[in-house]
C-alpha cells in the first residue's frame, strides 16, 4: 500500500520535530506576553490585601499626596560667546499646600537662587532678571503653574510661595500641621518629595531623634528632627508625615559625609511648630526672623555680649560636677563698656578640657531674658530683635550656684 499523506504531515496528536506542542506554546506566551493575560492594575487598588502598616502608607499617600508639588526653578545666565544662546541653570526641590488659599511651603534655600542678593540684603523679596519658579502637580506633571515667593524665612529655611494665577491652580486640601512638640522617637514618618527629578516620590521611616540642635541656612541652631526616611536632592522643602497624614516637618537637609550628594540614612527635617510660628509672618510676605532683622539694620541695640554655648551643650556628667542650672545660655565675652559689663553681667573665665573639647566654665549663664526661658542663642536674639536702643531687658543670672535678676539697657554697640 503506497502512503499518499505528504511528507510532512503527521498524524494527529503527535506532535511535530522541533516544534512546541500546543500545552507548551500557550505557557510560553503566558510568560513572553504577561500583558496580554493580566489585567491593568486600578487607578485606586484596594488595600484590603496589604499589610496594616502598609495600608496605612498607602493611605496616606493617597489621601494626601496630591497637596505635595514639584517646584521648578531656572534662572537665566550670560552668555559665553556672542553666537551662543544664553545658558539657564535649573533646579528645584518640593513643596506642599499649607493653607485655604492655596500657599506653598518649601525651603528658602530651593528658591534662593532665584532671587536677587542686592534686593535680600534690604529685606526686600525680588525675582532675579530671567528667572521664574513654577509648580507642578501629581497627575499631571508636565503642566507647570506660575509662582511668586510671599514671605521668607531664612532662620529656620522656610519660604511661602503663592499662585500668580490663583484661579487657575487645582483645588487642593491644606495639609495639617501636627503639633511637633508630641513627636516621639521611634514613631513611622512618610516622606513624598521630587528627589533627582523623580516626581511625588515616596520613601518612609521613623523619627531617629528630636530636638537634633544643628545649623541651619544662616548658622543659626534649629531643634531638628531626624528621620531615617530616604531624604535625597530635590526632596527638599517637602513634608515629613506621620501615619495620620499631618506634617510633623519639613524636609531640609541631610548628613553627607565626604561631600557625598546621596542619603547615607541621616536627613533632618525643621519641626512644624517653627513653620506654625512662622506662618503670620511668612503671610505677611518679605523676609522675616532674626537673620533677615540683622541683614537688614545692622546697627541693631545689642547687649554687648557673647553667649557661645547652651547649658545643654555640656555632657550631662560634667553638668553634674559643675552644679549647671537645668538650661541657660553661657557668656563667653562682654564687651568692655558696654551695656552688659555695665550690668555686672561677667564671661567665663576658665575652660574645663572634655574628650578633646574645651568647655568654657567660672562665668555667668543667662537662664531668662525678660521672663523666657532659654536654651538656644537664637531666642535670646529674638527678645533683644523686638527692642529698640534704650528700652530695658530683664535677665536671669545664674553664677556659683546662685541666681540674680539684672536689667540691662540696651544701645547699639559693635557686635
Amino acid at each position: 500500500m503506497i502512503d499518499s499523506r505528504p511528507k510532512d504531515a503527521v498524524r494527529p496528536g503527535t506532535p511535530r520535530r522541533g516544534a512546541a506542542s500546543a500545552p507548551a506554546l500557550l505557557s510560553l506566551l503566558s510568560l513572553l506576553l504577561p500583558a496580554l493575560v493580566l489585567p491593568a492594575p486600578s487607578a485606586a487598588q484596594s488595600t484590603d490585601a496589604l499589610l496594616s502598616d502598609e495600608g496605612n502608607t498607602v493611605r496616606v499617600v493617597q489621601e494626601h499626596g496630591r497637596s505635595v508639588v514639584a517646584i521648578h526653578i531656572r534662572v537665566g545666565g550670560g552668555q559665553a560667546h556672542p553666537l551662543l544662546q544664553p545658558r539657564e541653570q535649573q533646579g528645584g526641590g518640593s513643596g506642599f499646600i499649607v493653607d485655604e488659599a492655596g500657599r506653598i511651603v518649601t525651603n528658602f534655600h530651593v528658591v534662593q537662587p532665584t532671587l536677587a542678593e542686592e534686593a535680600l540684603a534690604a529685606g526686600v523679596i525680588e525675582l532675579r532678571p530671567q528667572a521664574s519658579i513654577t509648580v507642578s502637580f501629581l497627575g499631571d506633571p508636565d503642566r507647570e503653574f506660575p509662582v511668586r515667593v510671599r514671605g521668607a524665612n531664612p532662620d529656620f529655611d522656610l519660604a511661602l510661595l503663592e499662585f500668580e494665577d490663583p484661579d487657575a491652580a487645582p483645588a487642593v486640601a491644606p495639609l495639617r500641621l501636627a503639633d511637633s512638640r508630641n513627636v516621639l522617637p521611634g514613631q513611622k514618618v512618610i516622606a513624598i518629595g521630587t528627589p533627582f527629578g523623580l516626581h511625588s516620590s515616596v520613601t518612609t521611616g521613623i523619627v531617629s531623634a528630636i530636638e537634633r540642635e544643628r545649623p541651619g541656612l544662616v548658622g543659626l541652631e534649629i531643634p531638628f528632627i531626624q528621620t531615617d526616611a530616604a531624604i535625597n536632592p530635590g526632596n527638599s522643602g517637602g513634608p515629613l508625615l506621620d501615619s495620620q497624614g499631618q506634617v510633623i516637618g519639613v524636609n531640609s537637609a541631610i548628613l553627607a559625609p565626604g561631600g557625598r550628594g546621596g542619603f547615607v540614612g541621616v536627613g533632618f527635617a525643621v519641626p512644624s511648630n517653627l513653620l506654625r510660628g512662622s506662618m503670620e509672618e511668612l503671610v505677611a510676605g518679605g523676609l522675616s526672623g532674626v537673620a533677615a532683622a540683622v541683614a537688614e539694620i545692622p546697627d541693631r541695640p545689642r547687649l554687648g555680649l557673647t553667649a557661645g554655648f547652651s547649658v545643654e551643650d555640656y555632657p550631662p556628667g560634667l553638668r553634674e560636677e559643675l552644679g549647671l542650672p537645668g538650661h541657660g545660655l553661657v557668656v563667653t565675652m562682654v564687651s568692655r563698656g558696654g551695656p552688659a559689663d555695665r550690668a555686672g553681667i561677667e564671661p567665663a573665665t576658665e575652660g574645663v578640657s572634655l574628650a578633646g573639647r574645651l568647655f568654657p566654665v567660672g562665668g555667668d549663664i543667662i537662664t531668662e531674658a525678660a521672663g523666657e526661658p532659654l536654651r538656644r542663642v537664637i531666642e535670646l536674639q529674638r527678645v533683644i530683635l523686638q527692642r529698640e536702643a534704650g528700652e530695658t531687658v530683664e535677665l536671669r543670672v545664674w553664677r556659683d550656684g546662685r541666681e540674680r535678676r539684672v536689667e540691662v539697657t540696651l544701645e547699639v554697640v559693635a557686635p
